[in-house]
């Protein structure tokens, strides 16, 4: 039986993955035409796989693996333009997952992929999470009152409390709306998880300016660190099955509307470290405890989204804003640590920010060519001199 602790850490990382970011998940679900009862569908199906998919991985591995929904995905296709259909839509999803699995299988991309200057994949990363840090602040000519006050929270938490800081805010920012009276009518729909199968669609359009930027948003920023912070944990996984598993549950969900599946990287260091109790060689039974809390948080999916679904614009904004101050921090944190690559780097930045869209590609494909080109060219010309 694991200490009191293990099962704590596996809760207190649960809720903090869940409670954190699932307002912006359900903004990108809806961002993309999404209905209530597919958004309790989408947000279902990531539960279930991040619950099925890391306890097998953290059974047969011997690893606390900890697995979650891709947020900077989420940020990505919340900034999409609208008009897409829900079958092209799911697959953008499917192709991300299959692109995860080829790379898992084959060594070969795995190298090519390390090859891109990590100063050019977080810069896109903060071009897409920089508009709805924006947002949180634009909220404030609507609301300022539940604007400041969840921004104090978020200062104070963020020095005391840094682990349950995003708990803290999601707490008073529902306590805020339910006392003020300005939580709407929940929407009708199922109380308990249910699937909404639609067959995906390709659009080669689609694929190339979403789902190739979803997969790598979701490789750079959750993948790599979350198997960083598994090696820093003394764990020693092989990438490939770790890639390989988190790809096929992404392909699995797909057609349900989950958008991606990765390994946790802030809240796996919750359930990794020494502060389980567990012995190293045991501490894969975490991994399991966490799972189990997502089954039940799979369970009640509809509930919490048409809950999340009720909460007013404003508070919704700045929920979602505040979860990604800290991701769009350690973005440009690396974007800009490179001087060798710090001007593709703010070039990226900027085409991606910009919400640039040209030939039904957006601007998430064209920031991170604009900052290839910039490298390319800097090269040529250090060459020819």
């Amino acid at each position: 039986m694991p200490p009191l602790t293990a099962w704590s850490s596996a809760l207190i990382a649960a809720l903090v993955g869940f409670g954190g970011t699932v307002a912006l998940v359900v903004q990108a679900m809806q961002m993309l035409g999404a209905t209530v009862e597919q958004t309790g569908s989408a947000v279902t199906a990531l539960c279930l796989g991040i619950a099925v998919t890391g306890a097998a991985l953290s059974f047969f591995l011997r690893v606390p693996v900890v697995l979650a929904w891709s947020t900077p995905g989420a940020a990505l296709l919340a900034a999409t333009a609208p008009g897409l259909s829900w079958p092209v839509v799911t697959g953008i999803f499917l192709s991300s997952g299959l692109m995860m699995i080829v790379l898992g299988c084959i060594p070969a991309l795995g190298r090519l992929i390390e090859r891109i200057p990590p100063a050019i994949a977080s810069a896109m990363l903060a071009g897409v999470l920089l508009p709805f840090c924006l947002e949180l602040f634009r909220a404030a000519r609507i609301d300022p009152v539940i604007v400041l006050l969840l921004l104090t929270i978020f200062v104070v938490g963020r020095s005391r409390f840094p682990t349950h800081t995003l708990l803290l805010v999601l707490a008073a920012g529902f306590a805020a709306t339910l006392m003020r009276g300005d939580l709407a009518t929940t929407p009708t729909g199922a109380t308990f998880g249910t699937f909404a199968l639609v067959a995906p669609a390709f659009d080669a359009k689609a694929i190339l300016s979403i789902a190739l930027p979803l997969f790598l948003v979701t490789l750079v920023s959750q993948n790599l660190p979350g198997l960083i912070v598994l090696r820093a944990a003394g764990f020693e996984p092989k990438a490939s099955p770790l890639l390989m598993g988190t790809g096929i549950a992404s392909v699995a969900v797909a057609p349900f509307g989950g958008h991606a599946i990765n390994l946790a990287a802030i809240t796996a260091a919750i359930c990794t470290g020494d502060d389980t109790q567990l012995e190293r060689e045991r501490r894969w039974v975490v991994g399991i405890v966490y799972a189990g809390v997502y089954l039940l948080l799979a369970l009640f999916s509809p509930l919490l989204v048409r809950l999340f679904l009720a909460l007013p614009p404003p508070v919704i904004a700045t929920l979602t804003g505040l979860a990604l101050v800290p991701s769009l921090t350690a973005a440009l944190d690396s974007a800009l640590g490179s001087r060798d690559h710090r001007d593709s780097a703010m070039l990226t930045f900027l085409a991606t920010g910009s919400g640039l869209a040209l030939f039904g590609l957006g601007s998430a494909f064209w920031g991170p060519l604009a900052g290839f080109g910039t490298l390319a060219l800097r090269r040529i010309l250090n060459r020819l001199t």
